[in-house]
């Protein structure tokens, strides 16, 4: 049996946290494979500015960087910002994953043309980064928002009747008007509306989260990970400092 740690990047109650655990049922995954969702002791409220970001991801960096010490095989990042899996990567030699590149390089594989349908366009800036990144600008379709303030924590619960069908109606026009081959959910928080989409549209649609899991089943069995010649390790770790900095943090109000 291979441990797996999922990191959430939000502090969560036992019931939210459920709602994130959910998305293990939306993939085949090994029997083989265990996976623990673990929260983030302190965070940004969202992502929105770049002190946002920095916060995320010391915040993620923070839980996750004594997984290969507690025995864990692998680490994947729940959020499709890739907050602080650089970080990760540079202090662990398990398997790292975030689902922000995974997804749009798994789409590459399945069309020559994605769009990124999402909740806010607060969240533009996370895509704008990755795909600049990337240097993938010419496979961008668009990016779509029903520009409707995210639920970090309940998701998209009790709100299926008004949120499915906006989002629907964006991945349509990303298709018919944009020219999207490949549909790519802009946040794991929105994984409930996956199966709908998948059996409302006629392409492909990319769930985040559970893609994550199953590119992490892949390196585990092939035996790789990050190179170490990209994310070196610091001369001099930190890891006393940042734990006691997110348990400090982690006593503010939320």
């Amino acid at each position: 049996m291979k441990d797996v740690l999922v990191i959430v990047p939000f502090p969560m109650s036992e019931e939210n946290l459920a709602a994130r655990q959910s998305q293990l049922r939306a993939v085949e995954l090994s029997e083989q494979l265990n996976f623990t969702f673990r929260s983030t002791r302190a965070a940004p409220r969202n992502y929105v500015s770049q002190a946002d970001m920095v916060l995320a991801d010391v915040g993620i960096l923070e839980v996750g960087q004594s997984a290969q010490e507690e025995g864990f095989a692998a680490v994947c990042i729940d959020t499709m910002s890739d907050s602080g899996v650089a970080a990760l990567r540079s202090v662990l030699d398990i398997p790292v994953i975030g689902p922000g590149r995974a997804s749009m390089l798994t789409a590459m594989m399945l069309g020559s043309r994605f769009s990124v349908i999402t909740m806010w366009k607060h969240w533009f800036h996370l895509y704008e980064k990755t795909i600049t990144d990337l240097g993938i600008e010419r496979h961008l379709a668009s990016i779509r928002s029903i520009d409707v303030a995210p639920d970090n924590q309940a998701l998209l619960g009790g709100k299926e009747d008004d949120i499915f069908p906006l989002l629907l109606e964006a991945a349509t026009k990303a298709i018919s008007e944009d020219g999207a081959e490949v549909i790519l959910l802009g946040s794991t928080t929105m994984h409930q509306a996956h199966a709908y989409l998948l059996d409302n549209l006629d392409v492909p649609v990319i769930n985040p989260g559970p893609l994550t899991y199953k590119l992490v089943e892949a390196m585990l069995g092939l035996g790789l990970a990050h190179s170490r010649a990209a994310y070196p390790a610091s001369p001099v770790p930190r890891t006393e400092m940042i734990a006691a900095m997110m348990a400090a943090a982690g006593t503010f109000d939320h």
